[in-house]
């Protein structure tokens, strides 16, 4: 990537970044508009993000009759439907095993409420302590789990890898269904059923779902059997299966999977059924974190998924499985508020762990072009993960955290576009150097020894600098268009909203609003920048650079009263204390040349 391809010039802007406008085809956004009746500009971001005619009025309003998949497609979900059926028909008890992120307390909570409604056993749920077990499954739980009777044991969210304990399990006499979304390997655990989208002898197509989108289709297979079979009467109704999509909607936008195609609906879906307030947990969730406004994946992300992981990061780890599980809604009430104190304690000791992290990725920053990999003692292994993105985003390359205890290393890495980590995780412990690790393209976890962490930063490091060829990465800004203040109308922000859910796989659209004069600047919340920006006709719109007080991006904006900038963000609708106006959420900037 040259100079030549930066947008509006900007090579490199106040966060060193190159700004580059997506690529689009113009004539297909026209016909998109002129067929669908769209602002151009609307059509020319759909283009952009890969819809034609065919296909853009579906991506705008998905519906899952179109694009829900058949279950019974996928590898083992015929042994799996009828393993459950077996189960919940013969009174058996069944055990989930959960992890304890949002998608697995989102996974957990989908199939302890289907397992009630239609009339099974009252389900055991185990979820591990992040601590004291770690992440997945093994063999002390699966003998606990045994003692406490179960005969049927459902991972959620883990387990595929986990060779060792499942093989225990067996040994046991416990059946094992396996649900799953993580990366696999040629070899797959002793169970009675895989399903995972991930599987290497699985068509393509649906590896994006979320562990709780896999556990959706489950509950669709086993209510299938279940119908076949007569279960269902008068005095046992049929469960409306969609009444969960909230569940389903939550985790898979805070696991970060691409939404796209079948994600897409289902958050899409999701979200209309978490308006409805149905869900006593995510009723009080959104009430201790001041959710006034129609829910969006942005509430889903950045309010509730936080709290809902803070029990799994620094509390108890099952908190947020029991709060998405209940119908009482005193008791939903006092675990939200347990989260979100747990959430608060959260950041404090993210905010440590953090300052510690960036002091020693500085040592290394200039020397390892292609990795970060800071480790130190004491550092709490539930926010490393949070921290690996935090410097992914400040050096614009993989980064991975390690805690240290007693010579052992608990890891969380968070990577870039076009450099696998998940793979490359995963050929570190086929190599011997890691005892346990997986995960996804731009995310996994891991357990290292300490004396190995050398040779584990030297073997990812080497992967990646032979993917790039010697190539530097470059951060890039990705840049729809550029809109003058006076086209930022709350009309043309209502048709932007049309595009979303946004999230990964489907960005939100980011503009430029370029050559403003910067009004005036000043700081609020201790934190964050307030703007007012003036157009070259005289048009004013406010602004705002959340958490920016300390950074490039805000010794800029601080200094450049009076200066004419580019500013590049997102436009959000402004609904506080009743107004309805739009807002540039600033993300970058940079001087006129």
């Amino acid at each position: 990537m040259t100079d030549g391809d930066a947008f509006l010039g900007v090579a490199r802007s106040a966060c060193g970044r190159l700004w580059r406008q997506r690529a689009g085809d113009e004539r297909l956004g026209l016909a998109i508009s002129q067929r669908l009746g769209l602002p151009d500009l609307i059509g020319q971001l759909l283009a952009a993000r890969g819809q034609d005619l065919d296909t853009a009025a579906s991506y705008l309003e998905p519906r899952l009759r179109e694009l829900m998949p058949d279950p019974a497609q996928f590898k083992d979900m015929d042994k799996a439907s009828t393993r459950l059926a077996d189960a919940i028909a013969g009174g058996e008890q069944i055990a989930i095993f959960g992890d304890y992120d949002v998608d697995g307390a989102t996974s957990t909570a989908l199939l302890t409420r289907f397992l009630t409604q239609v009339g099974a056993k009252a389900p055991i749920l185990y979820v591990p302590d992040r601590m004291k077990e770690g992440y997945g499954p093994n063999a002390a739980a699966m003998a606990v789990l045994k003692e406490q009777g179960a005969a049927l044991v459902i991972t959620v969210d883990c387990g595929i890898t986990a060779f060792a304990p499942l093989e225990a399990a067996k040994e046991l006499g416990l059946d094992v269904l396996v649900v799953d979304h993580h990366v696999a390997e040629p070899r797959l655990p002793a169970a009675i059923a895989v399903v995972n989208p991930n599987r290497l002898d699985e068509p393509q197509g649906y590896g994006q779902l979320a562990a709780v989108g896999v556990a959706f289709m489950v509950i669709v297979a086993v209510n299938r059997a279940l119908r076949q079979r007569g279960y269902y009467s008068d005095s046992r109704p049929e469960p409306d299966l969609l009444q969960w999509l909230d569940i389903v909607a939550l985790g898979t936008v805070a696991d970060v999977v691409p939404l796209t195609g079948i994600n897409r609906a289902l958050v899409a879906q999701g979200l209309k059924v978490m308006a409805g307030r149905r869900n006593a947990g995510l009723v009080a969730l959104s009430d201790v974190a001041r959710i006034t406004e129609k829910p969006s994946a942005y509430h889903a992300g950045f309010l509730l998924g936080p709290r809902v992981n803070a029990g799994g990061r620094v509390g108890r780890s099952d908190l947020g499985a029991r709060l998405l599980s209940t119908d009482d809604l005193m008791e939903a009430r006092s675990i939200a508020a347990e989260l979100d104190a747990l959430n608060t304690e959260r950041r404090a000791i993210e905010t440590s762990v953090l300052e510690a992290a960036i002091a020693a990725a500085e040592a290394q920053a200039a020397d390892s072009p292609y990795l970060i990999c800071a480790s130190g003692q004491g550092w709490h292994p539930g926010v490393i993960g949070i921290v690996a993105g935090r410097l992914k985003e400040r050096y614009q390359r993989p980064a991975c955290v390690i805690a240290l205890e007693n010579g052992i290393g608990k890891g969380s890495g968070r990577s870039v576009s076009g450099l696998h980590l998940g793979n490359a995780v995963i050929a570190a412990r086929e190599a011997g150097i890691i005892e346990k690790g997986g995960g996804h393209a731009m995310a996994a976890g891991f357990e290292v020894a300490e004396a190995r962490l050398p040779d584990l930063q030297a073997f990812l490091s080497s992967r990646f600098a032979g993917h790039m060829n010697g190539e530097s990465l470059v951060p890039v800004l990705d840049l729809d268009a550029a809109v003058q203040p006076r086209a930022a109308t709350t009309e043309f922000v209502t048709s932007l909203e049309r595009m979303g859910p946004f999230g990964a796989g489907n960005a939100e659209p980011r503009f430029v609003i370029p050559n403003v004069r910067l009004a005036f600047a000043d700081l609020v919340g201790g934190a964050h920048i307030r703007l007012q920006i003036e157009g070259a006709d005289g048009t004013r719109m406010k602004a705002i650079a959340f958490r920016a007080a300390e950074n490039e991006l805000g010794a800029l904006l601080v200094t450049a009263k009076g200066q004419r900038l580019h500013l590049a963000g997102h436009l959000r609708r402004d609904t506080w204390q009743g107004r309805d106006s739009v807002q540039l959420i600033v993300e970058d900037a940079a001087l006129v040349g």
